[in-house]
């Protein structure tokens, strides 16, 4: 087809729910790095992704922007099926729902959101070789067509000066889905000295876990950013021994901040971490114990953890991410044959620019 344009990308995302919020904080650092040289229109799905009538809502609504170049941002991959299949890019965040689902579910789920889908999208971005890894297991298609881009960090997660405390460590926990590991957790630091912070949602069955551990602990239910940035500068480890992870944001928060990791050897969690945390077997319940019971004693592993983290770090500078989805728009929007609205002069943004 003939050149057109210029165009302007549109992100479609999902409506979040009150305890997901982590796509529209990645995509939204995304497009405030990249204002100075591309604008990216948002849309905004018209309900939430539940139900049948209100997945056909969303599928109506996005069908309107059919002649754009569009970006599906994640977990309503569904939509993509009556998007333009040149014009459509999808991001795939991870692949646990299908190992949470079994028999005609896991099915249904398998097909409407991942294996029609990417049939019907020009390309689609992970944010990890893990993730990567896991999608081909389950579909079809080029291996060349998926492009690793990570997660950025928000500026706020900043180093922050704090003396470790050996005879009492606080240890921060982010998350409590069932992939997050907590009962492990509670029974590897049994016994230890320690305070525990954990942030989420505690059902009836976790906070009973919880109080028969014998642990100190404060639940810290949902919180803002500037909140959970003063958890960590608080905090003296942070535990992350999640079973499965599409990424793992908590990893590398904790680098930027500078406190101690102990994260998971499976997964996603190695690549992301790099040799700037503590790896341990998150199915055995020793390995975790042992895994906080070196770094809380041992201060020089404390602080080649840290120093290594300095270095892991860079890779998800937000700057650096922004160049990789701007080179994957050029890429989809010239096969397309459609011409982006590019500013010739871009004006950086906090004094940087990514084009």
């Amino acid at each position: 087809m003939g050149r057109s344009g210029p165009f302007t990308p549109v992100h479609i995302q999902r409506r979040p729910t009150g305890s997901n919020f982590s796509i529209e904080g990645y995509f939204g650092r995304l497009r405030g790095q990249l204002a100075g040289c591309l604008h990216i229109e948002l849309r905004i799905l018209p309900r939430f992704s539940k139900g049948f009538i209100g997945r056909l809502c969303n599928v109506w609504a996005a069908y309107q922007l059919r002649k754009h170049l569009c970006h599906v941002t994640g977990d309503v991959h569904y939509v993509c099926l009556v998007l333009s299949r040149t014009r459509c890019l999808l991001t795939v965040h991870d692949c646990q729902i299908l190992h949470r689902l079994h028999g005609w579910r896991r099915c249904l789920v398998k097909l409407l959101w991942y294996t029609l889908p990417v049939r019907n999208v020009a390309c689609i971005t992970v944010n990890s070789l893990e993730t990567k890894r896991q999608l081909l297991k389950e579909v079809t298609y080029p291996p060349d067509r998926i492009h690793v881009i990570p997660v950025s960090v928000s500026e706020l997660f900043k180093p922050t000066a704090h003396a470790f405390r050996p005879d009492c460590p606080r240890i921060l926990q982010i998350g409590t889905k069932a992939n997050k590991n907590v009962v492990r957790l509670l029974q590897a630091l049994r016994g230890l000295r320690c305070h525990l912070d954990i942030v989420g949602p505690l059902d009836d069955d976790l906070k009973r876990q919880l109080l028969d551990s014998g642990l100190s602990w404060t639940g810290w239910g949902r919180l803002s950013d500037e909140e959970l940035l003063e958890r960590y500068r608080q905090a003296d480890v942070v535990a992350f021994v999640s079973t499965h992870e599409g990424f793992g944001m908590p990893i590398v928060e904790a680098q930027c901040v500078e406190r101690v990791c102990v994260t998971s050897n499976c997964s996603s969690m190695p690549e992301v971490a790099g040799d700037g945390a503590c790896l341990v077997d998150p199915f055995d319940v020793q390995s975790i114990r042992a895994g906080f019971q070196r770094v809380i004693q041992d201060s020089a592993y404390r602080e080649q953890l840290i120093e290594a983290g300095r270095v892991n770090r860079q890779r998800f500078d937000a700057n650096r991410i922004a160049q990789q989805f701007l080179e994957v728009y050029q890429m989809v929007a010239a096969e397309a044959g459609l011409e982006l609205d590019i500013a010739p002069t871009p004006v950086p943004l906090g004094g940087r620019s990514s084009c």
